[in-house]
């Protein structure tokens, strides 16, 4: 089957990879070079990801069968509708299923409306106007995050970030002077707990669960620094996590299936992956957000160990014939990203990063170009995430040691890495936050 797969990140390469595996024919469209996606593409376009006529085009001339959208800007854009318009089918959702990420304010309100689980007290504005008062009659610390989106960048939290009255409306003003998500402010209840994601394939009405991965969004090493699109994940090879159970999981899944259900019944049905971004809480898990894809770097986690085949789960997804049990290998991984020097505040992009593929697959680790660009035929950071290497093993600690000993073959002055990530003792650090958070002896 000829593919169209759209985007040139992390995410999109584990994709591409994971077509390739399953024998699909890609042809790739991206804004930047990413080594693995070229290499691995039947063919490749350079584009601006939300150049709708471009893409539509080329995907005609080439004839493909299905498509596949990584990245949330263009299914925004209506990228979808406009592929499904031309005839070919997609495994992504329509620009009005995708307001379920595109519209932080459309998710809380249709979780309202249908009396799905797990929602939190909130309230949005499309002006500065009442938010003062409003936040006067609160008796909770609250989360403030443009309406739109922000990369997974535009989130402060009160106690962390916002220290005061004072501080939160200065960022409620920025918001708003900056035009930062364009489309207004929410403000939501502050959940306390351990943040997960729990990803599914989505046909519309059906869904098939992923392995639970749990994000480090921090830029330094012991949570601290500004939040950053992900500088790593892991996996367990229970599909759970440490502090997860069978219940906490099987509670997340039955919010997704409300979610699932009350887009249908709202007449905007949902195809693709949903990413639920989930908090594990005294109470049970409670909605974060509701994103329209797969998670970068959590794709990085799920799809090296998926064992049935990708490009049938996209068909299925587009088509409507989705089962509900996908399987996946009983591994644990542990991802961390190499990212530019400044990652987070002021990355410094344009230098080189030089790559041992060969040990790198040797070690058993996978790796994955993202942010990166070819120049002068060489590999060259970005401004964003430049590769994320994945250690797989049988267990946590051994997949982190994977990946520490992959990424000793990445070498580079302009780099760093979040090393704690998947470490034994930053997970205990986890484990322990939700004993005392549940009150457990």
């Amino acid at each position: 089957m000829k593919v169209l797969t759209i985007g040139g990140g992390g995410r999109e390469c584990a994709a591409v990879e994971a077509f390739c595996r399953a024998g699909s024919e890609v042809y790739a469209v991206m804004k930047n070079g990413n080594p693995g996606i070229i290499r691995m593409a039947k063919d490749f376009m350079f584009s601006d990801e939300g150049d709708i006529g471009r893409i539509v085009e080329y995907a005609k001339t080439k004839n493909v069968d299905l498509a596949f959208v990584g990245p949330e800007a263009p299914l925004e854009k209506g990228i979808v509708d406009a592929l499904e318009n031309a005839g070919i089918p997609c495994a992504s959702p329509n620009k009005a299923a995708a307001r379920i990420e595109t519209s932080k304010s459309f998710m809380r309100d249709l979780v309202h409306r249908y009396n799905v689980d797990g929602n939190l007290g909130y309230a949005s504005f499309d002006s500065p106007d009442g938010i003062e008062d409003y936040l006067k009659t609160l008796n909770y610390e609250i989360v403030v995050k443009p309406v739109g989106l922000t990369g997974g960048k535009g989130v402060k939290v009160e106690g962390e970030h916002l220290h005061s009255l004072k501080d939160i409306m200065e960022y409620v003003h920025e918001i708003f002077d900056q035009n930062i998500g364009k489309a207004g402010v929410i403000i939501e209840e502050k959940a306390v707990g351990e943040e997960f994601t729990q990803m599914v394939f989505c046909d519309g009405k059906t869904i098939a669960p992923m392995p639970i991965v749990q994000d480090h969004k921090r830029a330094y090493e012991g949570d601290v620094g500004p939040n950053t699109g992900g500088m790593g994940s892991y996996s367990d090879a229970d599909h759970l996590l440490p502090f997860i159970n069978k219940k906490d999981r099987e509670g997340s899944l039955k919010i997704l299936r409300q979610i699932v259900k009350a887009m249908s019944d709202d007449g905007c049905p949902y195809r693709g992956v949903m990413y639920g971004q989930f908090m594990l809480t005294r109470d049970g898990p409670k909605i974060i957000e509701i994103n329209a894809r797969f998670g970068d770097p959590e794709a990085m986690n799920v799809l090296p160990i998926l064992e049935d085949n990708f490009e049938k789960i996209c068909w299925d997804m587009a088509k409507g014939t989705l089962s509900e049990n996908v399987r996946f290998a009983n591994k644990a991984t542990v991802c961390k990203y190499v990212v530019p020097k400044g990652y987070g505040t002021v990355p410094e992009p344009g230098h080189e990063i030089r790559v041992n593929e060969e040990r790198i697959k040797e070690s058993g680790a996978r790796m994955y170009y993202a942010n990166v660009d070819i120049k002068n035929n060489k590999v060259v950071t970005g401004t964003s995430r430049s590769i994320g290497m994945v250690g797989i093993s049988d267990s946590l600690k051994n997949a982190e040691w994977n990946c520490e000993t992959a990424l000793e073959f990445v070498m580079s002055d302009g780099i760093t890495v979040r090393h704690d990530i998947g470490t034994l003792a930053l997970i205990q650090r986890r484990v322990d936050h939700m004993k005392e958070i549940r009150g457990d002896d």
